[in-house]
């Protein structure tokens, strides 16, 4: 399977940074440095979700009783896309299942980058919902098409595959290590940055709609938009 490294792209094309640009314009705040280190095991499920939790474990590894957020009542309370059901897959296929990430799915199995995510072993997932990609696709008619059809669409280097893994973070995270740490470095290459509070974080000023999700090697964050590659 490929290195997780081969993904980290240079920079921002100029024109994805055009295209994509509209969909963040927030920014939180940048403070202190990386506080959790990178976890080598799994979630252990337990208790029930929706429970706001903001408890750092030092690993970034979470727990179901530690989910939390607005939309994390959207998520089944059971089968495969339940948070019960999501725990032991890898991130890749727990996000399959999940009736909140159907277009993310989709880019991401375009994007040639399903077993890249799966076999990483410890990583952060901002996962844009479904309404996020609808917000892109009406400020800017056919561009998921676009991306998703590029002849160059399944290599490392593509427009999609550098926006997906700007949405990744080498490292794994809870919220309270996220909004410990500040800033962040993305798979892509370029900084993310973290505000808010624990219970209510925020990534590039996008807000957290369902957060601390455990999976087998990620802890992963539902966001309300897809984040724009910064200008280099």
């Amino acid at each position: 399977m490929r290195k997780i490294q081969r993904l980290v792209a240079v920079g921002a094309m100029a024109a994805l940074t055009a295209v994509v640009g509209a969909c963040s314009s927030g920014q939180g705040p940048a403070t202190g440095s990386q506080a959790s280190a990178p976890a080598s095991e799994s979630a252990t499920p337990t208790g029930e979700a929706g429970a706001a939790s903001g408890a750092q474990t030092g690993s970034g590894v979470t727990k179901i009783s530690d989910i939390f957020g607005p939309a994390c009542s959207q998520v089944p309370t059971e089968g495969p896309g339940s948070a019960q059901g999501m725990v032991n897959d890898p991130v890749a296929t727990a996000a399959s299942h999940n009736p909140l990430l159907t277009t993310l799915t989709k880019a991401v199995t375009a994007a040639n980058l399903v077993d890249t995510l799966n076999s990483a072993p410890a990583i952060t997932v901002f996962a844009p919902a479904d309404p996020a990609f609808q917000a892109l696709e009406a400020q800017h008619p056919g561009i998921l098409k676009e991306l998703t059809t590029a002849p160059d669409v399944a290599s490392p280097n593509s427009q999609l595959a550098k926006i997906l893994t700007y949405h990744v973070v080498g490292t794994r995270y809870d919220a309270a290590g996220l909004v410990q740490a500040g800033t962040l470095d993305s798979l892509e290459g370029a900084k993310l940055k973290i505000g808010g509070t624990a219970a209510a974080p925020t990534v590039n000023g996008a807000p957290v709609l369902c957060g601390n999700i455990p999976t087998k090697n990620a802890t992963v964050f539902v966001i309300g938009q897809v984040l724009s590659l910064p200008t280099s």
